[in-house]
């Protein structure tokens, strides 16, 4: 029997579409491994609860960006293909209304369909040379500094090479698809998904001229904290995360398995991009 995934937010819409979505594939004779999200903040449900089984035809996932971040996590490295049904505001991650949900799932059983790569990052932790923390993300992953704590200072390296050491409130190492997330917030430029580069950028750096940085894809970053930094917390897709020190380094590069997101016909990123943003044009 032919099975796929459901990742759903804990929401009463969000659970009644998935009641909807199982009872429509059910008919067809297709079994669901359904999974619902954990709240923010306790290990973006990996740690949980068992891994996405890897005979799944694809995960559909209802809610947010947030919501999709989980599933991504929980479906690991597996080349399994997903999409993000939205509830709501439109989502960077989520694409496609709930009104057309079936008319997908159809294309999807049917395989009437095609995906698009999104690149991921690879963030290895190492303290005093064993590796502790491996994780891979779609958005981004970011060192912070405690509300109370001085600003962090952050050494960085592209391929063994020191580039400079931020003093700042934090730093941001986002993909193509996270340039839209925090590190927007943070001032830093939106990267089309197809451009293939890492983006760096400052959490409030003392030194004004310490600007978003777009580096090439296949670079190696590494980074330190100085001695001086204290309360300082590395963060995976906002999902997860690790207290770090001065004694850890954090060596981030491009993961080897990108995900795979499924194309939706007629739906443009550009589009996407104006109504999340509300600029000029947009359809309201």
């Amino acid at each position: 029997m032919r099975r796929v995934g459901l990742f759903e937010k804990n929401d009463p819409n969000a659970g009644a579409q998935g009641d909807r979505l199982v009872q429509w594939l059910e008919e067809r004779n297709i079994a669901v491994v359904r999974q619902t999200a954990s709240p923010p903040g306790s290990g973006g449900s990996r740690e949980n609860r068992p891994p996405a089984p890897p005979d799944l035809l694809c995960v559909f996932v209802l809610g947010g960006d947030g919501t999709f971040l989980s599933a991504v996590r929980w479906i690991g490295d597996q080349k399994i293909p997903v999409v993000g049904v939205k509830f709501g505001d439109v989502g960077f991650l989520a694409e496609i209304g709930e009104d057309a949900l079936l008319t997908v799932a159809g294309n999807v059983l049917a395989g009437k369909f095609t995906t698009k790569p999104r690149m991921r990052l690879s963030i290895s932790v190492i303290r005093k040379a064993q590796t502790i923390v491996h994780e891979t993300v779609l958005n981004d992953v970011v060192i912070n500094k405690g509300a109370l704590a001085r600003l962090a200072h952050i050494e960085t390296y592209i391929n063994d090479q020191y580039l400079t050491t931020y003093k700042a409130d934090g730093l941001i190492v986002a993909t193509p698809t996270g340039s839209t997330a925090y590190s927007l917030a943070a001032g830093g430029p939106v990267i089309h998904p197809e451009v293939p580069g890492i983006l760096m950028t400052p959490i409030c750096p003392f030194t004004l001229t310490n600007r978003p940085l777009l580096v090439p894809e296949t670079v190696r970053i590494k980074i330190r904290l100085g001695k001086k930094s204290s309360d300082i917390m590395l963060t995976f897709d906002g999902q997860a995360g690790i207290a770090i020190n001065h004694e850890d380094t954090i060596i981030v590069r491009r993961a080897a398995r990108p995900l795979e997101m499924v194309a939706i016909p007629d739906q443009h990123y550009f589009d996407i991009l104006k109504d999340k943003l509300r600029w000029s044009g947009c359809r309201l």
